[in-house]
């Protein structure tokens, strides 16, 4: 396809984070990761367990927006004690959009500047950040690949854990500690590089790895065969429109909804 948008280009590439994940359950966390869990489940991950806001588990992903007459098709109930139980048993796999991410993948969306007690910014908390990235499988999609969201150092407070052995409990990897894309506005990333640095797996569609490693305060790793992020086919469009987002709000993604191929 050539004519599709930079965010359906970015929930494609973040659907390939569900891949293999059979039944699972999934915590997608913003309109991006929503739309590309459920473009997974519709497409080649049928097993993959979602509540998409309900207390309940749904067999097929619900549109995102206004639902008019649409029911959610309920398929058995999902109260918080059997999420708990899931996530402790590291059966469950998040994708967040952290307002930080450091060279370890230790991610925040807690406090920004100053300290923790009098930061020039509050957030939202740590939320469930701790207890997900230490139990569970965890991708990110970051909408702003810039140097403020990739920071040089530590992130301002760790909220995440990642792959710093310094923020261990007692020195020892968390068992379920598995940090997977990342997925931005400029590429797809992973943490394949040496002793898990992040790496540039793929460029979207007129990005040089020059202005990727240019917009991140910490030195990337990148593929030996850099590829081109694969463009939206045409069934995947046609999933998204009619399935997953009939009101289109993709397009509120990115300022003036720009199209996934950058003109050169």
């Amino acid at each position: 396809m050539s004519n599709f948008s930079l965010a359906e280009l970015c929930i494609c590439a973040a659907a390939e984070s569900f891949r293999g994940e059979g039944e699972r359950l999934i915590t997608s966390i913003g309109l991006v990761p929503r739309l590309a869990a459920g473009l997974a489940k519709l497409t080649f991950e049928p097993g993959l367990m979602m509540t998409d806001g309900e207390a309940y588990l749904v067999s097929e992903p619900v549109p995102v927006g206004p639902r008019g007459d649409y029911q959610p098709k309920i398929e058995g109930l999902m109260t918080y004690e059997r999420v708990f139980d899931l996530i402790y048993k590291g059966k469950r796999q998040a994708m967040v959009t952290p307002v930080q991410v450091d060279r370890y993948g230790q991610m925040n969306i807690s406090v920004l500047g100053g300290t923790y007690e009098a930061p020039k910014t509050a957030l939202l908390g740590v939320r469930g950040y701790p207890g997900n990235t230490v139990n569970n499988a965890n991708a990110m999609f970051i909408p702003s690949h810039d140097k403020r969201t990739f920071v040089d150092g530590e992130v301002d407070m760790v909220g995440g854990v990642g792959y710093n052995p310094a923020r261990w409990p007692n020195g020892v990897k968390p068992p379920f500690l598995d940090l997977r894309k990342i997925v931005s506005n400029l590429a797809v990333m992973d943490f394949g590089g040496p002793q898990n640095a992040i790496r540039v797996v793929s460029l979207h569609p007129g990005v040089t790895f020059e202005e990727v490693q240019d917009n991140t305060g910490f030195d990337l790793a990148q593929m030996e065969e850099l590829t081109e992020t694969p463009a939206p086919t045409e069934a995947q469009l046609k999933v998204l429109a009619e399935r997953l987002d009939p009101h289109n709000l993709r397009a509120t993604v990115f300022k003036d909804n720009p199209p996934g191929r950058r003109a050169a």
